[in-house]
């Protein structure tokens, strides 16, 4: 058994943890059976933004035309941009990797890890690196057994993660080769025509690839509309613009996968008792994510976990075991990597520095990079039918001279404004959205009103006139720019 005074599970967020106790002159294990930088940098956030970027300059050729430019699009080299993308990944995977096998203090386990007590870690053996690894560096398998080691810390920090949903629901799944989203971004050969079973932001974001790489895409969601999260009208409008271009089956849910043919089958079947089949070359299951906690063994340590796996934590990212803590994903208190890295801050003050610091998520927003791209923040109209009274304000882009010229019909932005003045909930649809969203996260974060957006003097002709504007429909103050 080798003793520590932070053991820390999970190499994604949970390497922000680990630098930082280190940093503080801890004694630290990181354990993780992957690579370095978690779901974010190796099967999620990054690989997906570098490949729609690609996927967006492709767009942009596409459509060069409306805008009296001759451009024509002749191939995409698509196992090139996919293996241009994975060899940058894995280079940084690599090297943060390389860093933690460095770093004095620290002993990186590079293995599966599982809890067997309260605060004890049982790890493969042979995966030990670091200059305080014991046992773990010369396959000594401590009180495991010869093939593992047991680790103990006074503190432990759990961020283990989460992966792709794969539902029982769904006949066929154990016997017909189909891809999540962890096989799709890697994939090297283009799908002729690819069925996607579910309608979120990783539906959306990968129907936006693989569409404009070339392939045919088949879209087939539970939801009456994609990303049926959003606000309603934001959800219909992305739900507009994908019916052009996709082929959509909304309302179904996806009972069995088959082979026939050389061909994925998918089955499912309306509330009504309306049934489909649709065929592709692949199918791609894209039904949401659930959290790592039976890989890591959480039940062993007491740790609770609510009805859907999560680990629950209190506003101190404290577990139900005194001395363990949470964060990221497997917490499910939001699954963005942005509010992963605001929980790692706050786990540092309380698990390193032995403060009782509180969670905060100050304007917390999310995006969603499909086209067109969704930015969001606080409520829904839908989240408000409590009784809570609010005004709408909405601004379309094309009525901004940048907007008009970037033939941007039917993006908006909507603001939410509560009796107070409160900014409730901020949503836009069109270009850049990812970007505009921020200028009221920040508001929000630092207490603005509506009114302190709607005054706010703007650049002209930019895009973020379209956020005032949608203030401005609630405020009658005079605009800086339009």
């Amino acid at each position: 058994m080798t003793d520590f005074d932070l053991v820390v599970l999970g190499g994604g967020t949970g390497n922000l943890v680990a630098a930082e106790a280190v940093e503080a002159g801890l004694d630290v294990a990181l354990v993780e059976r992957g690579r370095l930088g978690g779901t974010c940098l190796n099967r999620g956030c990054n690989p997906s933004k570098k490949l729609i970027h690609r996927a967006n300059v492709a767009e942009t050729v596409r459509e060069a035309e409306a805008v009296g430019v001759d451009a024509t699009l002749n191939d995409v080299a698509f196992r090139e941009i996919v293996d241009h993308v994975t060899d940058v990944i894995t280079e940084e995977a690599e090297s943060k990797a390389e860093e933690a096998r460095e770093t004095d203090g620290l002993t990186f386990y590079q293995a599966t890890g599982r809890f067997v007590d309260e605060r004890t870690v049982e790890v493969d053996a042979g995966g030990c690196s670091g200059d305080t690894g014991g046992d773990g560096e010369d396959g000594d398998g401590g009180d495991g057994g010869d093939d593992t080691e047991r680790i103990t810390g006074d503190r432990i920090v759990l961020a283990g993660g989460s992966r792709p949903r794969v539902p029982d629901s769904i006949a066929g799944t154990d016997e017909v080769d189909f891809l999540t989203s962890d096989e799709a971004l890697g994939l090297r050969e283009r799908p002729d025509r690819l069925v996607i079973v579910g309608g979120g932001y990783i539906a959306v974001e990968l129907a936006h690839f693989f569409g404009q790489m070339g392939t045919e895409v088949v879209v087939v969601g539970h939801g009456d509309v994609l990303v049926d999260r959003e606000d309603r009208d934001i959800a219909e409008r992305v739900t507009e613009v994908y019916e052009q271009d996709h082929e959509l089956h909304l309302g179904f849910e996806v009972t069995a996968l088959a082979e026939a043919a050389g061909e994925t089958v998918v089955t499912a079947e309306s509330e009504d008792g309306e049934e489909i089949r649709v065929r592709g070359d692949e199918a791609l299951l894209a039904v949401g994510r659930r959290p790592n906690s039976d890989t890591w063994n959480v039940d062993a340590a007491g740790i609770e976990t609510d009805e859907k796996g999560f680990v629950e934590t209190n506003e101190y990212l404290e577990t139900s075991v005194d001395g363990v803590w949470a964060i990221g994903d497997i917490a499910g208190n939001y699954m963005f990597k942005h509010s992963g890295d605001k929980e790692a801050e706050c786990v540092v003050e309380n698990a390193v520095r032995g403060n009782r610091t509180a969670v905060e998520y100050p304007g917390m927003a999310h995006a969603v990079f499909g086209s067109p791209q969704v930015g969001s923040l606080g409520r829904t109209e839908s989240e408000l039918d409590d009784g809570t009274d609010y005004e709408v304000g909405t601004f379309a882009y094309d009525r901004t001279a940048l907007g008009e010229a970037m033939a941007t019909d039917g993006g908006f932005a909507k603001a939410i404004i509560g009796p107070d003045d409160e900014v409730l909930g901020f949503h836009v649809v069109g270009p850049h959205a990812s970007m505009l969203v921020h200028e009221v996260s920040t508001a929000v974060a630092v207490g603005g009103r509506a009114r302190d957006i709607a005054e706010t003097i703007h650049v002209h002709p930019a895009l973020s006139e379209v956020v005032q504007g949608a203030f401005r429909d609630v405020h009658d103050v005079a605009a800086s720019g339009l």
